[in-house]
């Protein structure tokens, strides 16, 4: 077994601006209620639950428990709404996406400090990355919104009616962007449900969508945990169920609405494979193994987790990787040096922290960055396994956390073999300079989405989604609005 090997001999020579993003006039209330039909309404039960900062395992707030009675009036003021909703021009709902997009834009840090507070994400990636990438989103939907006659020529789409969206803890606000966007540009009317680890950047973007002036009921923002996405589930008055999320709610969901008119799309877990080729710019390839997994804390459902590298430069790349994350700074998500935040929770810091004693009684050899963690919150250390094979439990189960298993490869054949051994399909990455190499793995990778000499890049223009246990629908693209349509 190795671990922390040479310590101390890679850390950055640099010195830092130690100094945390203010938050000064970022506005965080003492008490959330549920954004319901135009206006924040208190529970019928008067319920309330604590949303934790994660870094501090310190209160933030306390946010509405919806019970089934409030998502009932959710969806009520949903289904009124949407008569009037629908009927609008394209042109006009999409003056209301565009206000969100540009609202967004204007309080960008104060969601990128919220976000990093109740999540745990390190401030540049939720201040360059994810603000920045969930305004693309609504912008991008706003401009499809008088345009479906060219998305779905010779077709006459139509809404399908109240949509019940139920999102992850891992890029809250993002995913609220990629569901809210194309089922308003469609015209049907939303009742949301963000996790509840991290419900505070929908909150804020509720505030957002009422001073935008969108009509009441149109969209509704609801907080709570299963119960209550169970309850948007089963409701006989919703007709679309869109839910990211683990593959074992998602196959509830499936069973849930077996035999009736519900409509759902599902993005669930994963697996992803990321292999380095022999030819591959080894030092390019490194800092994507990097983002592919350390980026957000290693909870991404596409995050490359299955790594594997061509003998003939595995050695050179397993150093390299190692030498680079003696140099991760992990520590506090509000300082820009941050590289890997805290993980999101206590209940996911265990299950990290089972899979890695799996790890280690399965015979993988360990290393973790010798970094110095904090004493309070939740915190891992980036981490490898090697020596791995494809039947231990870490290269086969979604971790979600900073956790790699590396394995490696002599030829083509075999790492598609490998790569494809696996009950998921949601992501891959491919380093090589062969671009005919790269087009004959994407023809072969059982993967929704497959990027090449990078990782872990979005574009509100391009499709995602998986297959197999990864779920099914895409979002984001012209391909997102599908999923909120119908045709007569």
């Amino acid at each position: 077994m190795q671990k922390n090997e040479n310590k101390n001999m890679f850390k950055a020579s640099w010195t830092y601006d130690k100094a945390p993003e203010s938050t000064d006039h970022v506005q965080i209330k003492k008490e959330y209620e549920l954004y319901i039909n135009g206006k924040f309404t208190k529970p019928v039960k008067g319920k309330y639950f604590d949303t934790i900062n994660p870094s501090t395992n310190k209160k933030i707030a306390s946010v509405a428990e919806a019970t089934s009675e409030d998502v009932d009036i959710a969806v009520k003021a949903a289904r009124k709404a949407f008569k009037g909703w629908s009927s609008l021009s394209g042109k006009e709902r999409g003056k209301y996406i565009f206000r969100i997009a540009r609202l967004i834009q204007e309080r960008a840090r104060e969601f990128a400090v919220i976000e990093s507070l109740d999540g745990g994400k390190p401030i540049k990636e939720s201040r360059d990355i994810d603000i920045p990438l969930a305004a693309n989103h609504f912008f991008y939907y706003a401009g499809w919104a008088d345009k479906l006659e060219y998305a779905f020529p010779n077709r006459k789409p139509e809404p399908l009616g109240v949509v019940g969206q139920i999102i992850p803890w891992n890029f809250p606000l993002l995913m609220a962007a990629w569901k809210l966007a194309p089922a308003l540009a469609t015209g049907n009317t939303v009742v949301l449900k963000p996790a509840e680890t991290t419900p505070l950047t929908a909150l804020k973007l509720a505030e957002i969508i009422h001073d935008s002036g969108i009509p009441k009921g149109v969209v509704n923002i609801i907080t709570g945990a299963g119960e209550t996405g169970a309850s948007i589930v089963n409701h006989p008055d919703v007709d679309k169920i869109a839910f990211t999320g683990s593959t074992g709610v998602g196959k509830y969901i499936s069973n849930a609405v077996a035999g009736t008119n519900k409509s759902v799309t599902l993005e669930l877990g994963g697996k992803g494979a990321n292999i380095i080729f022999e030819d591959a710019a080894i030092d390019q390839a490194v800092e994507g193994i990097v983002n592919a997994i350390f980026y957000n804390q290693g909870h991404v459902c596409c995050a490359g987790s299955r790594l594997f590298i061509q003998e003939s430069v595995a050695d050179v790349v397993i150093q390299k990787l190692k030498d680079r994350m003696e140099t991760l700074i992990v520590g506090d998500p509000l300082d820009k040096n941050t590289d890997v935040g805290a993980i999101n929770s206590k209940k996911q810091l265990q299950i990290i922290e089972n899979y890695i004693k799996i790890g280690i009684n399965e015979g993988g050899d360990i290393y973790q960055s010798s970094c110095n963690l904090p004493k309070s919150g939740n915190w891992c250390a980036p981490t490898l396994f090697l020596n791995v094979s494809q039947s231990h439990k870490i290269v086969q189960e979604e971790i979600f956390g900073p956790v790699l298993a590396v394995q490696t490869f002599r030829t083509i054949s075999e790492v598609i073999e490998k790569a494809n051994n696996t009950p998921y399909g949601l992501s891959a990455g491919v380093w090589t300079n062969n671009g005919a190499k790269i087009f004959h793995l994407t023809e072969r990778l059982e993967a929704g989405v497959i990027w090449a000499n990078t990782f872990n890049k979005f574009d509100a223009a391009s499709p995602f989604g998986g297959y197999k246990e990864s779920g099914y629908g895409r979002e984001g693209g012209m391909q997102g609005l599908n999923p909120y349509v119908k045709f007569d």
